[in-house]
């Protein structure tokens, strides 16, 4: 997406923020499988940076949720009865997801969304997909090796996301003041490098992502303890049932057949583009446990 294309999307985004209230109310009132039968595509939201989840290659959108959501893509294309159903790709980001799915600009959000109560009242989501741990990235030399060592640290967040709110939380609760800002995910990384921040708070497979890309890697390290575990799911637009169950039926059948692992050992257990690094990060016990028992559960 270039400059100029970026530019009109932002300004679309701020002009449907501002009427928020009234496309909640008001909604999407066709539901998604007979909006992609009447157009012949289904849109799909996509992160650009999320290693390894949903991100970028040249052209290519790659990754874990992206795969998951092509399986959906396919199920939806059989269910339809369209072979030629075309797929939109469309970059999303913390901030505007949401609206984007609120407004019908885009059927799923394939990316890395901590399925929440609050959210809940906006969307719906799948199955959980993943479960992360959400923790901090600092600096090698800078003598923080616990969470209590944060205290009178600039400890930022991505911007539109819910990791701000959990850490003020943990923060509170253990009486520790720190200076919080928010930033955009590659700057917030940046933020840390340049000495603007001393610490960045995110899910853990995503600052592995960053580390593992990085040619500053070995400056850079994660705190052993997590703030908290957030659960993923693929988002959608609310009350839509039949929508939902067909791509939970079809996150289900990946679970009991093994291609949910499979497809879990390719990006996280495997060496993955663009550089072939493993980031070695093997599938917990509390991830196995819900590929046995499926639920859209949020935080």
């Amino acid at each position: 997406m270039n400059i100029f294309a970026r530019w009109r999307l932002l300004s679309l985004l701020l002009a449907l923020l501002a009427s928020l209230p009234a496309v909640q109310a008001q909604g999407v009132t066709k539901s998604t499988l007979d909006r992609i039968r009447e157009h012949g595509a289904i849109y799909v939201g996509h992160r650009e940076t999320a290693i390894p989840f949903s991100y970028m290659i040249g052209n290519d959108v790659v990754g874990y949720t992206m795969d998951l959501c092509d399986r959906i893509v396919d199920a939806v294309r059989e269910k339809s009865a369209i072979p030629t159903l075309k797929v939109v790709r469309v970059p999303v980001t913390g901030s505007s997801r949401m609206l984007m799915l609120l407004t019908g600009a885009i059927d799923l959000e394939c990316g890395v969304t901590t399925n929440t109560k609050i959210r809940q009242q906006m969307v719906a989501f799948s199955f959980t997909t993943f479960v992360s741990g959400v923790k901090a990235m600092v600096r090698t030399d800078v003598g923080i090796d616990r969470i209590p060592d944060l205290a009178g640290k600039v400890v930022v967040t991505t911007v539109g996301t819910t990791t701000d709110r959990l850490v003020n939380s943990v923060m509170t609760v253990r009486g520790i003041t720190i200076r919080a800002k928010s930033a955009p995910t590659q700057e917030a990384f940046s933020m840390v490098l340049s000495r603007q921040a001393d610490a960045f708070v995110m899910d853990d497979a995503i600052l592995s992502g960053f580390l593992a890309s990085s040619p500053d890697r070995p400056k850079l390290k994660l705190l052993e303890e997590n703030f908290g575990f957030e659960p993923y799911g693929i988002a959608l637009r609310k009350d839509d049932p039949d929508f939902k169950k067909l791509i939970d039926d079809t996150l289900s059948g990946m679970m009991k057949s093994g291609e949910m692992e499979r497809i879990y050992n390719k990006w996280f257990m495997s060496p993955i583009p663009p550089k072939n690094i493993n980031l070695q990060i093997p599938m917990s016990g509390m991830l196995k446990e819900l590929f046995r028992s499926p639920n859209d559960t949020g935080i």
